[in-house]
């Protein structure tokens, strides 16, 4: 996997592009630690580029989401392909995070 960013305004746009599993999910935990200790409050997950995702991938993405909450920050999901959606569906992850099908769609949700 190879992590992308971007920051639009006062959003960090993070892209995972290949696999999020144990063996990439590390290198993206780091980043996320690293920009919400810099007073990133506003995060948008482009899943556009991602192939997969696994449980370790999810517990990034929900570190993620409570760290923000807990700042009265926000973090949306957005360009998720079919078998990316059904896994974050079947976790449940749909309900917690604003979802948007196109990164507009996204930044306009947060």
């Amino acid at each position: 996997m190879t992590l992308e960013q971007e920051t639009r305004g006062d959003v960090l746009i993070i892209r995972p592009v290949g696999r999020l599993d144990s063996t990439s999910a590390p290198e993206l935990e780091r980043l996320v630690l690293e920009q919400l200790s810099t007073g990133v409050q506003r995060m948008v997950f482009d899943l556009a580029d991602m192939d997969y995702v696994s449980s370790a991938g999810l517990r990034v993405i929900l570190l993620a989401g409570k760290k923000l909450r807990a700042s009265q920050g926000k973090l949306a999901l957005t360009g998720m392909r079919d078998m990316v959606r059904e896994v974050f569906e079947l976790s449940g992850f749909l309900a917690l995070f604003p979802v948007g099908a196109t990164l507009d769609e996204g930044l306009a949700k947060i």
